[in-house]
């Protein structure tokens, strides 16, 4: 698939200088991409033109116009029956985006945590962590504990996220959300840029983006995207530095097939990623300054993760396409680190070591099509799918609790291995039917084998045969902009835990219900929505009563019950042809139903994620005199979040109250060739916990959110 660089190599600029070299001698200033929609136009009281397309490279637009990610069906934020978000190309660009976490900071309904470390992060959506990630609609598994890679942003052009359950489309895992991070493709037109930035803290970026047609026919394309960032950071001694190289190109075999094929190549460092800072004994916070590096000088994070993807599609005279799709990835890590613990009463470090090889593979293959039944046309959508997860992680002595605060780096000897290898296919059918001009119905049911094979100690292993999963949803059209819909959607999720008789308990199942309205307004420039939602997670493991016969360490009983409750309301779009915004308000009750623990019942199940999130992202473009002149901003606010510390006589309750940021940017295109933009961020210096620890002894840890700085970016276009 790729050849390995090996571990402990630092990212090349070279692959920068090489994607320059590839990307030609073009000049010619690219007006707009071959995919891009035309853009609109402003009549006197409402704006009109073309719809926008998938593709939002090039639009200046917040918002798309149509997504597969929830159901496979090429449907509109209207069309589709569930919650979504588009963080657009334009949006990225705005707001200085480069990773996921800024993704996720900023998109209504999902929380970023970093309780176990700045490098360490999880994603949660709906009271629920966010187990999957989706590149071109195929999943890969995700863990902010292991394989925490940070997708680069450079390469993809937009990222739709769909709120609830997914399983429709991922198979198996929690009911919280589908992130989807959709690739740039080639263009005929010949554009190249060039992007250099710095910022606070000796933040610097280099980025190239380079696209055009490889034959005079412009039948073969290709591109070629490089970027390089060296940064420190607000913390003491704290550095890190992310490599990218992303090479695809598209070939039209004949009108009627298109392929594609494509690598990316991405290096990531980072020598403070695991502890944040410890709490007190008494578990009130210690209050240090945001500055405070509790790690040592001997630690660091190394990530190399190779992947080959591609795709064929045939469109047939009948309507229907044909598209085949598969993509392998291998991630390469190793983690050194440490975090300040109490297990022996005292402060000391507890020190680990692990080296990390995963391999993911994604199948996917499916045909849609429109099927004429009863005076009406109907799309149908029947694919088959397959994944593959081989998971490898090599474990180092000593993995001491109690290791010196001021100690060397340890003498780190490997002493064992763990290897796990899952695997999960499936078959599925989703069909929407035209019941009615104003009425449609989306049908789903998908088919799952999954299979996991503890290949190290093969005392885990266990299948589901045959789990069914099922997707409905009714849209009504009000009138020309305005729908309302329900939906129910479910998940599921196996596990390892035992019960009395050494039987795996069944798999958590998920159940996402949602009714809601939406709003479409400038042909689709612009879109509204309001949802009201529940969700139940049943079979949750649970401490079995009594442990009389239990043929392992601790038995359990499916027993567990988490409801999640809330209101999502969101706005996207074009409010003016020149205005643009995206945001929206969420609250979200999860919490227990049934737990082998009745105090937690009714209680909240993460008190650590704030219920309610407010996140707004609005930009202007002015028009005569100061017409190369625009200007934005972000509000982030969350409610409180707390946790319960244990202490020795009773407990205490650590609180980061309610907060709000602010972010302002402005741009100046100072030519058709030359922008550029300054962005500053937490313009108020608002001193806030990002995450908060939930223990006096170890390393669930308190981290500080970003204090203010400030960034420049130039883009130069040919």
């Amino acid at each position: 698939m790729s050849v390995q660089q090996p571990v402990g190599t630092r990212f090349s600029p070279s692959l920068l200088a090489l994607a320059i070299c590839l990307s030609g001698t073009q000049t010619t200033l690219a007006a707009d991409t071959e995919k891009a929609a035309a853009p609109l136009e402003l009549g006197a009281t409402e704006i009109s033109g073309q719809a926008l397309g998938e593709t939002t490279e090039g639009t200046q637009s917040y918002t798309t116009g149509a997504m597969a990610t929830a159901t496979k069906l090429p449907l509109t934020m209207r069309e589709t029956p569930q919650a979504v978000t588009v963080i657009t190309r334009q949006r990225m660009d705005d707001q200085a985006m480069t990773s996921v976490n800024d993704v996720v900071k900023n998109t209504p309904g999902l929380f970023l945590s970093q309780s176990s470390g700045p490098g360490r992060q999880t994603y949660s959506s709906r009271g629920f962590d966010i187990d999957n990630m989706m590149f071109d609609g195929l999943p890969s598994a995700y863990s902010g504990y292991a394989n925490s890679v940070q997708p680069n942003l450079a390469m993809f052009d937009r990222v739709e996220v769909i709120r609830g359950a997914t399983g429709l489309v991922t198979g198996a895992g929690n009911p919280s959300a589908a992130i989807n991070f959709v690739r740039k493709r080639p263009t005929a037109t010949p554009q190249v840029s060039i992007t250099g930035a710095a910022g606070s803290w000796d933040d610097y970026r280099m980025e190239l983006d380079a696209s055009s047609a490889l034959n005079d026919s412009g039948t073969l394309r290709g591109r070629v995207v490089g970027s390089y960032r060296d940064a420190n950071s607000f913390r003491d001694n704290e550095t890190s530095d992310h490599g990218l190289f992303y090479a695809i190109s598209e070939a039209d075999l004949s009108e009627d097939t298109t392929a594609t094929l494509g690598f990316s190549r991405q290096e990531d460092q980072t020598n403070f990623f695991w502890g944040g800072l410890p709490i007190g004994t008494d578990g009130h916070h210690l209050n240090l300054p945001r500055s405070t590096n509790p790690g040592s000088d001997w630690e660091n994070k190394e990530l190399t993760i190779n992947t080959v993807f591609g795709d064929v599609q045939h469109r047939f005279d009948n309507g229907w396409k044909l598209n085949v799709a598969g993509s392998a990835s291998q991630l390469d890590g190793v983690f050194t680190g440490s975090y300040q613990s109490r297990y022996q009463t005292e402060l000391a470090r507890t020190a680990y070591q692990s080296h990390q090889d995963d391999k993911q593979y994604a199948f996917d293959t499916f045909a849609s099509g429109p099927v004429d039944a009863f005076g009406r046309t109907h799309e149908v959508v029947v694919g088959t799918s397959k994944r593959i997860y081989d998971a490898t992680s090599k474990e180092y002595s000593p993995y001491d609790t109690n290791y010196p605060l001021n100690g060397a780096k340890p003498d780190f000897q490997r002493n064992g291995k763990t290897h796990t290898l899952t695997t999960q296919d499936g078959v599925y059918l989703t069909t929407r039917l035209n019941l009615a001009d104003p009425l449609k119905v989306i049908l789903g049911a998908r088919l799952d084998w999954y299979d996991y094979d503890d290949r190290q100690s093969q005392d885990g292993d266990y299948k589901v045969t045959r789990n069914l999963t099922r997707y409905a949803g009714v849209i009504y059209d009000l009138d020309e902009h305005h729908s309302v819909y329900a939906s129910y959607t479910d998940i599921f999720n196996p596990q390892s835990s035992k019960d009395l008789s050494g039987k795996v308990l069944e798999p958590i199942v998920g159940e996402n219900y949602e009714v809601g309205i939406k709003g479409e307004y400038f042909n689709g420039a612009l879109n509204a929505s309001l949802a009201v939602f529940q969700i139940d997670q049943k079979n949750r493991a649970t401490t079995a009563a009594t442990q009389a016969g239990c043929p392992v360490l601790t038995c359990y009983a499916a027993a567990g019950l988490v409801r999640s409750q809330g209101i999502d309301l969101e706005l996207q779009g074009a409010l003016t042809e020149n205005w643009q915004v995206g945001g929206g308000f969420t609250y979200t009750r999860a919490h227990f139903i049934k737990d082998s623990d009745p105090a937690n019942d009714n209680q909240r199940f993460s008190s650590d994620t704030p219920e309610r999130l407010f996140k707004l992202t609005t930009s202007y473009r002015f028009q005569g005199p100061l017409e190369k002149l625009r200007i934005g901003g972000n509000v982030y606010w969350q409610s409180r979040m707390y946790n319960d510390i244990a202490l020795t006589n009773g407990s205490y309750r650590l609180e980061q109250g309610s907060y709000a940021v602010a972010d302002v940017m402005a741009g100046y295109q100072l030519n058709q060739h030359l922008d550029l933009q300054v962005n500053a961020n937490n313009i108020f210096d608002r001193t806030y916990y990002s995450a908060i620890g939930n223990s006096t002894i170890w390393g669930s840890t308190d981290t500080y959110g970003n204090p203010r700085s400030f960034g420049v970016t130039a883009k130069y276009s040919f």
